[in-house]
């Protein structure tokens, strides 16, 4: 215990390390770096561990000229609630300072956007929020707006059935592209929670961001952790082949009370709306999965084992066919030829969430656990069957995936060891189409298992008629 807590405290001390310098941005908007996948060369897709810095412990983005803002939504991811850590506005907050303007904050519940204006405006942070005005839709907004109200990021934290489509009001993305070509833009994952076949709207939403060369993240701050960028590292100083990707994510179902959780038709399902988190860090991990290799079996509502006994909705509401699963179990293949695997359960009480990722390779297994709440890495190495465990105090993946993107905004000066966007539009894509895939899979076997057991049971109508 005493190595661990050495370990601990050495990763705590290197994490308050300075970044490199940095300068404005005096690029042309054709010359600057894109969202990601276009990056040039200089740019990691991983960063390292140490460069991570604790919100409290970093200091704001220099300069004395204002930072215009625009929040789309004005809900929890925006603003924060009991329910989890995520509150975007305390971390822009945070990492520019006075700098910050929200010159604009969008939602159609003008009374909710209006409450959350003003508590901000009653505490501390007034400076950013005080000519902050509020509407319904973004076109509302560029009809009223003047030169000084220009935006230098957009961040996108609506609800995604109402994103990643070209269908007028869900198309958020084209609609940032048209009124504000080339400003950067901060997605929420997934980025859409739509039927399977605007999958390839998406997609096009993808190359219409890329070729723009607006700098855009999506939300998959587990990306930026300090445990997976640890375990990045050791990947690749040990130049190692990844074999295998295990991935679980059980939720406790009892502290969920959203009914639109509990039915596919308004929330796709676990897998696409929660799950989604750990298909991308297998990806993040495995690389490109073959698509027409995943398979999936579920346990379902209507199955004996399916029964679940403190769920907090009624679910006889739900027509039966948009009913979620209790269990998904998903295999498949990765382009390099590693297998991947993950489950997804609806089975916990309580609050408390139970979430881990393996990573196979020739002589090696990293297992992060519990990323929610207080990340652990178990590290086992060749030559030793001990696991060597890691832990990470006070690591905020939200903080650090706001402050990377705006370091890139801010055009920070040019280190071979800076990240670039570890999310970008295209690759949510990706990790969008393997949780339709998984579900598919799922609801193809279910269908099978159905039709087969329907068959036996008329066979044995049959049968007994005949006697």
């Amino acid at each position: 215990m005493s190595s661990t807590r050495r370990l601990s405290s050495t990763l705590e001390m290197t994490s308050t390390k300075q970044p490199a310098s940095r300068r404005g941005s005096e690029r042309r908007l054709g010359d600057r770096r894109g969202s990601g996948y276009s990056s040039g060369p200089s740019r990691r897709t991983s960063i390292d561990p140490s460069r991570l810095i604790p919100m409290d412990k970093t200091t704001h983005v220099g300069g004395t000229n204002d930072f215009n803002v625009v929040f789309i939504g004005a809900g929890n991811i925006m603003f924060g609630s009991d329910e989890g850590p995520w509150n975007h506005s305390f971390r822009f907050e945070h990492k520019l300072g006075l700098r910050l303007k929200v010159v604009a904050l969008i939602d159609p519940a003008i009374e909710r956007a209006t409450g959350v204006l003003q508590k901000k405006c009653n505490s501390f942070v007034v400076s950013a929020y005080q000519a902050t005005r509020v509407f319904k839709t973004l076109e509302d907004f560029v009809k009223n707006m003047s030169a000084k109200d220009q935006p230098r990021a957009i961040v996108v934290g609506s609800p995604p059935m109402f994103r990643g489509t070209l269908q007028p009001g869900r198309d958020i993305e084209m609609q940032i592209l048209k009124y504000f070509p080339g400003v950067a833009i901060f997605m929420e994952k997934p980025i859409a929670t739509g039927p399977k076949h605007e999958l390839e709207q998406s997609f096009q939403i993808a190359r219409a961001i890329s070729d723009s060369k607006a700098i855009c993240s999506v939300g998959y701050m587990l990306r930026y952790l300090k445990a997976v960028q640890k375990m990045k590292q050791i990947i690749e100083e040990n130049e190692l082949t990844v074999m295998a990707t295990i991935a679980r994510y059980a939720c406790a179902y009892e502290s969920i009370a959203k009914p639109d959780w509990w039915d596919k038709s308004k929330s796709a399902g676990p897998v696409i709306e929660q799950g989604t988190h750990f298909c991308d860090l297998s990806r993040y991990f495995g690389g490109e999965v073959d698509i027409a290799s995943v398979t999936a079996h579920s346990l379902d509502w209507d199955e004996n084992a399916g029964h679940l006994s403190k769920m907090r909705i009624d679910e006889s509401k739900i027509a039966p066919e948009n009913r979620i699963p209790r269990v998904t179990a998903a295999t498949w293949k990765y382009d390099s030829g590693a297998v991947g695997s993950f489950i997804h359960t609806a089975t916990l009480q309580g609050h408390n969430y139970s979430c881990e990722l393996e990573i196979h390779a020739d002589g090696y297994s990293l297992k992060l656990v519990n990323p929610y709440v207080q990340p652990m890495l178990y590290v086992r190495r060749p030559g030793d069957d001990h696991e060597q465990m890691y832990t990470f105090p006070d690591d905020d993946p939200f903080f650090s995936e706001v402050s990377n993107w705006i370091d890139i905004i801010e055009d920070i000066e040019e280190d071979p060891e800076a990240a670039q966007i570890l999310s970008s539009y295209e690759d949510a894509c990706r990790t969008y189409e393997l949780t339709w895939a998984i579900r598919e899979a799922s609801e193809r076997s279910r269908a099978a298992r159905l039709a087969a057991s329907k068959a036996a049971a008329t066979v044995f109508e049959e049968e007994g008629e005949s006697e």
